[in-house]
This record gives C-alpha cells, sequence and structure tokens, in this order.
C-alpha cells in the first residue's frame, strides 16, 4: 500500500476516474451557469451577450427583493429552531434517556425520511380552512377561538412552512449534535460532578463549550440548506399565495426553466451562491475567534 501511495502515476491513476465525473457534473456546470449570466435568451431563441445588464436587473427587480428577505427570514428562523430543538433532544437522549433513548431517537427522526411531498400534503390537511377545517382549526373553535386561513395569507402561510420544515428536521440534527456529545469523554462529566457542577452549570461550563464544534458545523449544514430551500415550500404553497412565500431558488426556476430566461436565472443562483459561501464564512470566523478566547 505504501508503495501505491508513494506512486505519482498510481495515484493521478485512481484519481482521475473520480475527477472527470466531478468535472463533468460539478465544475463545469457551475462554470456554465456563470458565463450565462453574461448572456440573454434562450437554447432554443439563442443567446446574446448582455454584459452587466443581468446584474444591473438584479438589483432593480422588485421580486429579487420580495423573495430575497422571505429567504433571509425563513433561513434564519428554521435554522434556529432545527439547531436549537436539535441540540435540546440530544441533551434528552444523551443525559436523560441514556441508553433507551433508540426508540425516541427513531420515532423523531422518521420524519426525516419521509417525502417532502407527503409530509406537505399532510401539512395541507392539518392547516385545512373552510368548508372543512383541519385540524388545528377545529382546535382553535373548540378553545372558543375563530378558525385561520393559514395558507390563504402570506405571514400565516409562512409559520405553517416554518413549522412543518423544523418538524421535519430537528430530528436530523438532534442525532448529529448526539453524535457530537458521544465525543465528551465521560471523564470530564464525572471529574466535574465531583468538584459540584450540577444542572446547568454542568451544561454551561463543560458540555457547552465542548461541543461547540458540532453546533457550528450544524449551524452551517442547515444555513446552506434553508438558504436553497425549495421543495417544501414548492409542495405546500406553489409560492404563494401571490408571491409572499416565494424564495431566491423558486423565483430562480420559475425565471430560467418557465420563462426561459437563463442568463437572469444564473444570475439569481450567483446571489444564492454567494449568501451560502458569505454565511459559511462568517460562522468559520466567529468560530475561530471564539477557539482563540
Amino acid at each position: 500500500m505504501k508503495s501505491i501511495l508513494g506512486d505519482r502515476k498510481a495515484i493521478m491513476l485512481l484519481l482521475t476516474p473520480a475527477l472527470v465525473v466531478y468535472t463533468l457534473i460539478i465544475l463545469v456546470p457551475v462554470v456554465w451557469s456563470f458565463v450565462l449570466t453574461f448572456f440573454d435568451g434562450s437554447a432554443l431563441g439563442g443567446f446574446q451577450f448582455a454584459g452587466v445588464s443581468n446584474f444591473e436587473r438584479l438589483f432593480t427587480d422588485p421580486y429579487i427583493a420580495d423573495a430575497f428577505w422571505f429567504t433571509v427570514k425563513y433561513a434564519v428562523l428554521v435554522t434556529l429552531f432545527q439547531v436549537v430543538f436539535g441540540y435540546g433532544l440530544a441533551l434528552l437522549y444523551n443525559f436523560v434517556l441514556r441508553k433507551s433513548s433508540v426508540l425516541v431517537r427513531t420515532l423523531v427522526f422518521f420524519p426525516v425520511v419521509l417525502p417532502t411531498v407527503a409530509v406537505s400534503l399532510l401539512y395541507q390537511k392539518l392547516f385545512q380552512s373552510a368548508p372543512n377545517d383541519g385540524l388545528v382549526n377545529e382546535l382553535l373553535v373548540n378553545v372558543g377561538l375563530s378558525g385561520v386561513d393559514w395558507l390563504g395569507s402570506g405571514t400565516t402561510a409562512f409559520v405553517v412552512i416554518v413549522i412543518m420544515d423544523v418538524w421535519r428536521s430537528m430530528g436530523f440534527y438532534g442525532v448529529l449534535v448526539f453524535s457530537g456529545l458521544l465525543d465528551i469523554p465521560d471523564e470530564i462529566i464525572e471529574s466535574a460532578r465531583i468538584d459540584g457542577a450540577r444542572g446547568f452549570g454542568l451544561f454551561r461550563f463543560i458540555v457547552l463549550p465542548m461541543s461547540l464544534p458540532i453546533l457550528y458545523a450544524s449551524f452551517i449544514f442547515s444555513i446552506n440548506g434553508t438558504i436553497k430551500v425549495f421543495d417544501s415550500v414548492y409542495a405546500l404553497t406553489l409560492g404563494g399565495p401571490g408571491s409572499s412565500t416565494t424564495p431566491l431558488t423558486l423565483y430562480m426556476y420559475r425565471t430560467a426553466f418557465q420563462y426561459s430566461d437563463y442568463g437572469y436565472g444564473s444570475t439569481i443562483a450567483l446571489l444564492l451562491t454567494v449568501m451560502c459561501l458569505a454565511v459559511t464564512l462568517l460562522i468559520f470566523r466567529s468560530s475561530r475567534r471564539d477557539n482563540t478566547i
């Protein structure tokens, strides 16, 4: 094995197939998408060089502003709730349920593997309004409140989307953070308890600092996924009512594939890429700063 790994020709021979596949599937589409930002047109009608007009349009398009702020609000709220609830579940698994947590972890993780369309249909039924109220409105009426047209308003539809996606994903982050908590040596926990650390003090000074790496990884993983949200919104509301729940990904999809404006669609995709990169770098800088304190 050492002789093979020390041979550059052998290394290149082993890596070449993977590099070719990666280049064709990832790098070429990324470069082609960037090039398209400087063109107008479609594959059928042909492309014309447009310079930076797509970027100028990006900063003056009112629909972009609405989609951008929806994406930001969604990403911040869902990321925060996903990771916080996941962290709470991980603490429950590790310090309360312990060995009996397998069944609970399985049940809470189950929504993660459900198809998005199935989950969306379930939530449409749960939050359905007149003429046939869903379970949520029935509960509101039974306690003396009036029913709400949950999916008929942009504000309430946004609430339903957030609830649905947090419910779907918190089990995943619970397992992810739980795997990080398992790496905390039992000797450190026992030593802290012997020294008098209990409850919140044990969490504040021992568990939380030692679980920061997995928390930072969870935030990066979550924020990059929530910025690129598409399937759950499309399946639940189709971006409506109107365009009130349309994220950047859905606006990009409609621009490029429904209206065949590939140049502007690629420009929106570039904006999404920059957003993901900026947030990831911000979290990395924050984690480095905390580690040097």
